[in-house]
């Protein structure tokens, strides 16, 4: 008997009907020989309608408040799953964050798990129970309700699998698996049979939605084998794992964008120590994240400074960084937010010469002008115009010939 944990999104939990197909599944996995627990998502747009019920109520609600009433949608979720379960004479019991022992920092909205004491859920699945837990959530030292904030729920999943060594934690969502590129941009985009962490650490990081990066970063670390599927087929989906075949020839293994990308550049920056941390310094105590970060060869001991934020982030980037641009007698700061990303992904291109030239020929010769770049040691990534995105992603999906390779594994 194996220890499977299931994680079932917002889609799959839309309404009744559906909660039922769920329970059906799950029974289906129990019925295999093995001890469940499934980690559920609110149901479809339930987190937004409880946001508009807010700000209904006021323009500045408390953030610990906030918490606390978006924490309620998962515990529907969880209890009408239970319900379906014990309707399908299949014991169950549902539990919040809390409940689970899912302890985590006081960072409302974007709280981090500190620890997991799975006790109750053990001690549960030894009654024979299929334990339903609310993803998503957790609790402080303090006892107060935290939300994790975006992908929390996969993170929840990924994290109770690890504190529970499971054998897998499946990811079920509206899609059949990983594929090489978005398939609504690409229709020709094929699915991969498997996919390391860092390949898919990398893909989640820019653009692909398929999953949180938090919940790759947590089953890299603890070697928790990921299989994202749909819940509407019995396809296999994609294995995310730490041992992937690597092909001989091509080792570009699928195509990322991001439409959320704001740019932001600092103009006649004095070029002498202690600058730049000028800068980046009251940006991060401000909880805004930097990406990509470019600054110019030094004239004159003047130079100029560019990185990018999320577009969400940009007003109070602005913010920030104007007055500090005052103070060090730096020039204007401009910005823009019209800007999308689009990132070559494959463990060994580094060492493979020809894929960056590849890459800059087949924007080229789509006349897509490309304002920065910045890699890692299996991505490059591309800044470009957001109007030119699809393209984009299309060419080098062409280019690197997707579209046709075998699926690895």
């Amino acid at each position: 008997m194996g220890l499977i944990v299931q994680k079932y999104g917002g889609t799959s939990v839309a309404d009744a009907e559906r909660i039922k197909n769920v329970a059906r599944r799950i029974v289906q996995t129990k019925d295999a020989g093995n001890q469940v627990v499934v980690v559920v998502s609110a149901m479809g747009d339930t987190t937004d309608k409880l946001m508009e019920m807010a700000a209904q109520i006021t323009d500045h609600p408390d953030v610990r408040e906030i918490d606390v009433l978006l924490a309620t949608g998962e515990q529907q979720s969880m209890a009408l799953l239970a319900m379906a379960l014990e309707s399908m004479d299949c014991p169950a019991i549902s539990l919040s964050g809390a409940q689970a022992g899912i302890r985590t920092d006081a960072a409302y909205s974007r709280a981090r798990i500190m620890k997991i004491d799975p006790w109750r859920v053990v001690r549960e699945l030894e009654k024979g129970n299929i334990v339903i837990v609310a993803g998503f959530q957790g609790v402080s030292e303090g006892e107060d309700v935290t939300t994790l904030g975006r992908g929390g729920s996969d993170t929840t999943a990924v994290a109770l699998a690890a504190s529970l060594k499971a054998e897998e934690c499946q990811i079920y969502t509206d899609v059949e698996g990983v594929y090489t590129c978005d398939p609504h941009l690409v229709p020709e985009a094929r699915k991969l049979d498997e996919i390391g962490y860092e390949e898919m650490l990398e893909m989640a990081s820019y653009g692909a939605r398929v999953m949180h990066p938090r919940a790759v970063e947590v089953g890299e670390l603890f070697n928790v084998p990921i299989r994202v599927a749909s819940s509407f087929s019995n396809k296999a989906g994609t294995l995310i794992h730490g041992e992937v075949t690597m092909e001989a020839g091509n080792k570009v293994r699928g195509i990322a964008h991001d439409l959320d990308v704001a740019k932001i550049t600092v103009v006649g920056v004095p070029d002498h120590p202690g600058i730049a941390a000028a800068i980046f310094v009251p940006l991060a105590e401000a909880g805004i994240s930097v990406d990509t970060i470019v600054q110019n060869a030094s004239i004159k001991n003047i130079t100029d400074l560019t990185f990018t934020v999320k577009r969400g982030q940009l007003e109070g980037a602005m913010l920030v960084v104007r007055p500090i641009a005052s103070s060090i007698n730096a020039g204007e700061c401009v910005s823009d937010n019209r800007l999308g990303s689009v990132s070559i992904i494959g463990t060994g291109m580094q060492n493979t010469p020809g894929y960056a030239a590849k890459m800059f020929k087949a924007l080229s010769e789509q006349g897509i002008n490309i304002q920065l770049i910045t890699t890692s040691e299996i991505r490059i990534t591309c800044i470009i115009d957001e109007a030119r995105v699809k393209d984009a992603v299309q060419a080098l999906h062409r280019a690197f010939e997707l579209e046709i390779r075998e699926s690895v594994g």
